[in-house]
């Protein structure tokens, strides 16, 4: 066995692999090594493949704590989300990513399952990881969660909502104003007998139904029994469970708006099974405008968010509070919604 491989053996058996073993074994310096893992594109491609090489053979873990306090950055983003299967964040979580990533930094995520009290754990958990940003879904958090985020001193984008008193920084658009807008939309086609079906009821989801309820309201046509929602999780199953429930329920209804895609995409499935005609029998609307929506049979109405762009923006604002020390200006910013009109409901009633 030749003396570099015992040397090596000899250093890993001794504690954790270091930059130093690693610079060793690529044939290069520390501060070359340091590089290439800070910032790739410093360093050549033939230099970077044998870096990496080693940190690889080595099974290198870099020192984020010794690197905090060396120079004050970790290069960590976190991010938290509500829920890690619902399809709104993917979109979200590319244009974090898309930004983020080619400026050094590396996302640390996280999931709330939509309770307070794991929100507050887990930014506890985070702050403690010594981040260089936190971006953190909705505008809900609880009195302590928001003590420990403005005591951090750590940049903090709010995400998918506005709101008059940011923590720090706000990306996000009106759930209220959206939902009242779809509403209005249908009320112009000629509808006027319109139900909302909603579920899990977070709240955005709340939001969106308050949207609902003051858009019937302002064309006096509100009735509250036609608004059926639930605390389970949201699903195709369970669009189709509910809206069997209420238009049995309510046979005269003429459009139903739900909460989102899932819910709406259950229903108009639903209707394809019971040979109920959408939008002849029925009209339906969803929310979020998710990949699926256009594939429907038929398409469907729903409200359209620029879910990348708001991930993106937000990863913007935080770069440039971390590189500038100072706020973006405005440190807020509306990414708006569009009502997308198909064929799951009529333009103009005849």
């Amino acid at each position: 066995m030749s003396s570099k491989k015992n040397n090596n053996i000899s250093s890993r058996s001794m504690g954790r692999v270091t930059l130093s073993d690693v610079a060793e074994k690529a044939g290069v310096s520390p501060i070359t090594a340091s590089r290439a893992l800070k910032n790739p594109q410093q360093v050549s491609e033939k230099l970077r493949t044998k870096i990496y090489d080693a940190v690889n053979e080595l099974g290198y873990i870099p020192n984020h704590a010794a690197r905090s306090l060396a120079s004050s950055e970790t290069k960590i983003i976190s991010v938290i989300f509500p829920s890690l299967s619902n399809a709104v964040f993917p979109d979200l979580l590319d244009g974090i990513h898309d930004t983020l990533t080619p400026a050094g930094y590396r996302i640390l995520l996280a999931n709330t399952h939509y309770e307070s009290d794991q929100e507050e754990i887990l930014v506890r958990t985070l702050l403690e990881q010594s981040p260089d940003g936190i971006i953190v879904t909705g505008i809900d958090q609880n009195e302590r969660t928001q003590k420990l985020l403005l005591g951090a001193k750590t940049p903090v984008v709010q995400i998918m909502e506005l709101t008059d008193s940011p923590i720090d920084m706000n990306v996000g658009f009106s759930h209220f104003q959206a939902s009242y807008d779809l509403v209005r939309h249908l009320q112009n086609a000629g509808y006027q007998k319109i139900g909302f079906i909603g579920a899990r009821m977070d709240p955005r989801s709340q939001r969106r139904m308050e949207g609902y309820k003051h858009a019937m309201q302002d064309n006096n046509i509100s009735n509250d029994n036609y608004v059926l929602t639930s605390q389970s999780h949201t699903s195709f199953k369970l669009g189709a469970k509910l809206f069997n429930q209420l238009f049995t329920q309510h046979p005269e209804l003429e459009a139903i708006c739900f909460s989102n895609d899932d819910l709406a995409a259950g229903a108009i499935f639903e209707c394809n099974r019971r040979g109920i005609s959408v939008p002849k029998d029925i009209s339906i609307a969803g929310f979020n405008d998710l990949p699926f929506a256009e594939e429907l049979t038929p398409p469907l109405t729903t409200v359209s968010i620029p879910l990348y762009e708001m991930g993106k923006k937000a990863a913007e604002y935080l770069l440039h509070k971390i590189v500038n020390r100072s706020h973006p200006t405005p440190r807020q910013h509306d990414v708006s919604y569009k009502i997308i009109e198909r064929k799951s409901t009529y333009s103009h009633l005849t």
